[in-house]
């Protein structure tokens, strides 16, 4: 994972110091891309400890359209604690209303929804969606089956006309699936990206979907692409990256995934990684 290093890096040297909507600074660039080779291992962060088990489950959150938290945080995930639908709790920074936010559990119609529901009208994360909207990633799946030479392998998450209900509008907005020399590909793009926080977690979540889709249509693992707009250094987690920095990788470990069926019958529990011995976590707090 030197190309993540290498980005961390770039920003650091590069960067120009910004003002957000969190309030805290940051360091920016603009435009850049990370690629991987599945065949060179698991695309997962050796130089710090990610908790893979939430990566997982939040995958399968969004795999299966879901968007009430509390199915995230009986898994131990907190990834979405800090956000809920904008229009139950407007956002803002006061503790009062971060604690509203906090004890709220509908995300609006964030990820999963619009790849499972797209166009549908949202009514809260207890109504019943079956065949309402589009099915993006069920088309997806069916098209890498049938035309895996096909272009138009394409699932979006950005809906204009739902971003005001969602948690969060959608960072790593969209992906592409080709398929070259049996080779399966997965391109995802993303508009904002904390660098040091989000992007590993991005990476592992992406490089863990290819491989579940190289499961559902029979063909190899390729080439992992990351499409990268506005990455950013928290000026609070600048310390962190320095640190990171001075960590030299190891080898890369590999994914297992036993009992697989169908990528949409899939557990987070199905999955583990073989060989993955990360150095120590480091913390870096969420810029809210």
């Amino acid at each position: 994972m030197k190309q993540y290093l290498d980005l961390v890096k770039d920003i650091l040297e590069t960067g120009e110091k910004k003002e957000n909507r969190t309030g805290i600074d940051a360091y920016c660039v603009t435009g850049r891309t990370f690629q991987h080779d599945m065949k060179d291992g698991f695309p997962v962060l050796t130089t710090k400890k990610l908790p893979f088990q939430s990566i997982k489950s939040e995958l399968e959150f969004f795999i299966k359209g879901l968007t009430d938290k509390r199915w995230l945080q009986e898994r131990k995930n907190t990834i979405w604690d800090e956000w809920c639908n904008p229009r139950k709790v407007p956002y803002a920074h006061d503790s009062e209303n971060k604690n509203r936010m906090m004890n709220e559990n509908d995300l609006g119609p964030i990820y999963g929804f619009q790849w499972r529901h797209f166009g549908a009208e949202y009514k809260g994360p207890d109504a019943n969606y079956s065949g309402q909207g589009v099915d993006q990633l069920a088309n997806l799946v069916e098209m890498l089956k049938k035309n895996p030479n096909d272009r138009r392998m394409i699932v979006t998450a950005w809906n204009p006309a739902q971003i005001s209900e969602m948690a969060l509008p959608p960072c790593h907005y969209g992906f592409q699936v080709t398929v070259n020399r049996g080779r399966v590909n997965l391109l995802w793009n993303q508009r904002s990206v904390d660098t040091m926080l989000g992007l590993p977690f991005n990476i592992a979540s992406y490089g863990l979907l290819l491989h579940l889709l190289a499961k559902e249509s029979g063909f190899e693992e390729g080439i992992l692409t990351g499409f990268l707009g506005d990455l950013h250094i928290y000026e609070n987690h600048l310390k962190g990256a320095e640190e990171q920095l001075n960590r030299k990788p190891d080898n890369l470990p590999q994914i297992n995934t036993d009992k697989f069926t169908s990528i949409f019958d899939w557990g987070y529990t199905d999955s583990k990684l073989i060989g993955y011995n990360p150095q120590p976590k480091i913390d870096f707090k969420i810029a809210v």
